[in-house]
């Protein structure tokens, strides 16, 4: 099956991938989640080609998931990149496939920068809540029931 096709499954899991499966496209949604920007120091940041980079933030622009802003420097309007609600709403994904990686895939539990609660300094973790108890969920806890 054709990757783009991904986008056309009715399944709430696949149009998702089909977005954001692309390995450029999450380590890109990172940067900007720890504050870069910029065209330049995306580029700078990731060692990422100007046309891969260029298509990825077209991709996201597409998809409602960044905005274009713009600024003024030396003179001249050029345009940053800022998340939408949409490309907020990506932070607990992102968050949980940093947790899964810090499981399984960190040498020696070794994390590459850490992430603390602002208010009171703890740790951040992805977490899957029952929306009625709030009972914290594994696979297991969980049915799955035609609508």
């Amino acid at each position: 099956m054709p990757y783009s096709s991904f986008a056309s499954m009715p399944c709430t899991l696949s149009r998702p991938a089909a977005l954001l499966g692309e390995r450029w496209t999450l380590l890109l949604l990172r940067q900007i989640f720890l504050g870069t920007r910029r065209f330049e120091d995306f580029q700078a940041t990731m060692d990422i080609s100007r046309s891969v980079l260029t298509d990825r933030l077209n991709v996201l622009l597409q998809e409602n998931v960044l905005k274009r802003v713009p600024y003024h420097e030396d003179g001249r309007t050029r345009h940053e990149y800022r998340l939408t609600e949409k490309g907020r709403d990506l932070y607990p994904v992102l968050m949980a496939l940093r947790t899964w990686g810090e499981k399984w895939m960190a040498p020696d539990e070794e994390e590459s920068f850490h992430l603390h609660h602002r208010d009171c300094g703890g740790g951040v973790r992805a977490k899957v809540e029952c929306t009625e108890c709030a009972a914290e969920l594994t696979a297991r806890d969980v049915q799955v029931a035609k609508q």
